[in-house]
């Protein structure tokens, strides 16, 4: 017998979930097609890819996650969000981000595409299943877990996340519901200009980077904003109006869609390009990366969130950005 989650949805689901897989895929072509000309440009920078993936982890769940927190702290004091849901996000992206960001590290042989393109490869598959598996799960079999609580006083009937994380399944008031294949045209005619134009940002970002003597990992860091800053915009909008799910949602799917997408594509690159690809990182970052994923934890782990819990995912982002230019 088929589940109930899969009768109710129908072809109309399966339009949904491409849709969103496609969104997805735009995004990481737009952050893939800037690390790829950062890397072609000047000097072989091999930690450029993980500086940028790092970079959003930070921003994601310690600037996003703290803002967010704090601006809806601010207005309703505490605020309710589905524990399943942000308990599912964190234990994929825990061990994801541990996978592909520290495990490396701790191998005999580093997964890297130009000295090991056999443990690249493997590195890169496994990555790259930990994400469609997920979005399966999240928007088709287990979708309650990613809705809003009854309690915040919003409608629980449709999964509210972010073009990484999925969309809501019902249009918003006004909005035409164009065909797939309509959304799929105008995608791919916006996106061109974009990767187009991401060679000659990425040669400005190089090239300054160098020329003003600032650290490497600005580099991943400047990635990372320009990708992020629809979703950082849209997270605080979603908290500031008593959605707290959809913003966590906006959130932690951005940091999985990052990892879980980022990393093949990355390898992929090193070996047509034959430029290595150090995904280890430092022992400071290290630390820095499994304090944030335990904070996530503390602060994913009642049911109802404070000020206090954006404040310190905050001073902890702070603390990322003073490390940058005085490691």
């Amino acid at each position: 017998m088929v589940p109930h989650t899969f009768q109710k949805g129908g072809p109309g689901r399966v339009a949904r979930l491409i849709r969103r897989l496609i969104l997805t895929v735009s995004v990481i072509i737009i952050e893939v097609a800037m690390l790829a000309s950062m890397m072609l440009q000047g000097d072989n920078n091999p930690t450029l890819a993980r500086d940028a993936m790092f970079a959003t982890l930070m921003i994601v769940l310690n600037g996003m996650v703290g803002g967010a927190l704090i601006m809806g702290a601010l207005r309703y004091w505490e605020q309710d969000y589905n524990l399943t849901g942000a308990r599912a996000f964190l234990v994929v992206l825990t061990a994801l981000s541990v996978f592909a960001l520290v495990l490396p590290n701790y191998t005999e042989t580093a997964p890297d595409p130009v000295r090991a393109p056999g443990k690249a490869i493997l590195f890169a598959a496994i990555t790259l299943l930990f994400y469609p598996a997920f979005v399966v799960i999240q928007t088709m079999r287990h979708r309650a877990f990613f809705d809003e609580p009854d309690s915040n006083g919003t409608e629980s009937s449709g999964t509210e996340v972010s073009s990484r994380g999925g969309a809501s399944d019902r249009p918003d008031k006004g909005e035409t519901n164009h065909s797939l294949t309509f959304h799929t045209i105008m995608l791919v005619l916006c996106l061109l200009p974009v990767v187009i134009l991401a060679e000659y940002l990425g040669e400005i970002v190089n090239y300054g980077i160098e020329d003003l003597g600032l650290p490497d990992a600005l580099g991943g860091v400047l990635i990372a904003v320009l990708v992020l800053t629809p979703e950082i915009l849209s997270a605080f909008s979603a908290a500031l109006s008593n959605r707290l799910q959809r913003s966590i949602n906006i959130c932690l799917g951005s940091a999985l869609s990052t990892i879980g997408l980022t990393v093949p594509a990355v390898l992929a690159i090193g070996m047509i390009t034959g430029r290595d690809a150090e995904l280890g990182l430092t022992g400071q970052e290290t630390v820095l990366l499994v304090l944030t994923l335990f904070v996530s934890g503390m602060t994913f782990g009642g049911g109802r969130t404070n000020v206090i819990n954006g404040i310190v995912h905050l001073l902890l982002f702070l603390v990322y950005v003073v490390l940058i230019f005085s490691p």
